[in-house]
């Protein structure tokens, strides 16, 4: 069946694009969620449940403070990609400065702010005490990778707009392998438990941003050196200047609201599992990690449509954008079929691969279905998020998850006594379908 999909979807690209852009693409995306899953996979072996409980805590409170911020990789991207289609090389250079400033400036900050940060992510999250202290340890030593990983976002941007998605890929790569060494001989061999797992996450959370730095010396130094000394744009504005950080925070601001809500959305999920048990969270925990690896294999498509929907809305050239739409919504309706069928015959043996507590497994069967109806309620929206991303029509991407957002507080709230888990599971899919239409609407627009 995968051979298949392959062949399906690489038959699409061609015509989309260069094929070994789009491979690339989903490459380099399909590793960045391993960095949580080995965090998972690991713990999943030691033995207890609070050690996965404690790892969601963690990865959660992380996601929402990395979430918030994606506007340096969604924003860059856009905006690196329109001035690539120009021809601006003044531009592209200008902005990947401001975002790596930026990206630095903020993940420093957290650093420096760790300790209320930690405590109200805590109050938030509410875990139970056996699974507190674990995830504080998680998070005090994670906290030091916010730096790099902030950087790196807006990094990954840059190279996706510039059209090269190969980079991402080597650097997704490397940074995985790194973790999964480190993570390894940490636990197992020096016995750290949960610390060991978040000093490998850090270690490879540092190695990739090092590592994407280097390869863009090295590759676009030459290129882009006549224009390092150019602190101003064709009408004479600096790089910091005030007007320069407005037209850069106004293109993100939609952005950043837009992800407010979708944090929202995932820390109560996280926080409403935790408060229904251990097992409970340890079951959503899992069961989301197929939400996990099948956005991130969908956005690897995405992100190639992002660059080339923003590099020929940059040139004007309305034919080929439109292009881009179609055979992007094509390869979608290809991968659903495969991912829906994939989840549906080898979802218990992957949950087996995470974990080797029976227990869980069998609890999370109850709410399997759930995991099996993602990629159909998903794909739209992970789609044409790309897209708008690419054109920087960030209001289309605000008003689908504010409307999103409200569905699944509703129906959660509204169904919570009758269904338990299920209405939060319920709420979720409902959450992916409404960003999916209303995004669709928008688009008829263009």
């Amino acid at each position: 069946m995968g051979v298949f999909l392959c062949i399906f979807v690489s038959h699409e690209y061609e015509r989309f694009s260069n094929t070994s852009f789009g491979i690339a693409s989903i490459i380099s995306n399909i590793t960045v969620p391993l960095l949580g899953l080995v965090d998972v996979a690991i713990v999943g072996h030691i033995g207890n449940a609070r050690y996965i409980g404690a790892i969601a805590i963690g990865s959660m409170l992380f996601n929402v403070i990395y979430w918030i911020f994606g506007f340096l990789r969604m924003g860059t991207g856009g905006m690196t990609s329109q001035a690539y289609g120009r021809r601006d090389l003044g531009e592209v250079l200008r902005t990947l400065i401001r975002t790596l400033t930026i990206g630095f400036a903020i993940g420093t900050l957290f650093v420096l702010l760790q300790w209320p940060i930690l405590h109200v992510g805590m109050l938030a999250m509410k875990p139970e005490a056996n699974m507190l202290s674990l995830a504080y340890d998680y998070c005090r030593i994670v906290i030091w990778g916010a730096p790099a990983m902030l950087s790196l976002y807006g990094l990954t941007g840059w190279y996706v707009g510039m059209q090269n998605t190969r980079i991402p890929m080597v650097v997704s790569i490397i940074q995985n392998v790194v973790n999964i060494i480190a993570s390894v001989c940490f636990v197992f061999v020096l016995h750290l438990d949960i610390q060991g797992v978040a000093l490998g996450t850090v270690i490879a959370q540092w190695s990739g941003v090092l590592l994407g730095l280097l390869l863009l010396w090295r590759i676009y130094g030459r290129r882009l050196r006549p224009y390092l000394y150019q602190n101003t744009d064709g009408d004479g504005i600096a790089i910091f200047s005030r007007v320069a950080l407005s037209r850069f925070f106004s293109v993100n601001r939609d952005i950043f609201v837009r992800t407010l809500f979708l944090v929202a959305v995932f820390l109560f999920f996280t926080a409403a599992g935790s408060r229904q048990g251990t097992m409970v969270l340890a079951v959503n925990t899992l069961l989301m990690e197929f939400f996990t690896i099948f956005s991130y294999f969908s956005d690897g498509f995405a992100y190639a449509g992002e660059a080339l929907a923003g590099k020929y809305y940059g040139a004007r050239n309305e034919k080929a954008f439109h292009e881009v739409v179609r055979r992007l919504l094509r390869i979608g309706f290809i991968i659903t079929i495969f991912f829906t069928l994939l989840y549906a015959i080898g979802g218990r043996q992957f949950l087996s691969l995470l974990t080797s507590d029976t227990a869980v497994v069998e609890s999370s069967m109850e709410f399997f279905g759930w995991a099996v109806a993602i990629p159909l309620a998903g794909i739209t929206a992970f789609m044409l998020d790309g897209v708008f991303v690419g054109i920087t029509d960030t209001k289309a991407l605000l008003s689908s998850s504010v409307l999103a957002s409200v569905i699944f507080f509703i129906v959660y709230f509204s169904c919570r006594s009758m269904l338990g888990n299920h209405a939060l599971w319920l709420a979720f899919i409902l959450y992916l379908a409404t960003r999916g239409i209303v995004e669709a609407v928008v688009y008829r627009r263009y």
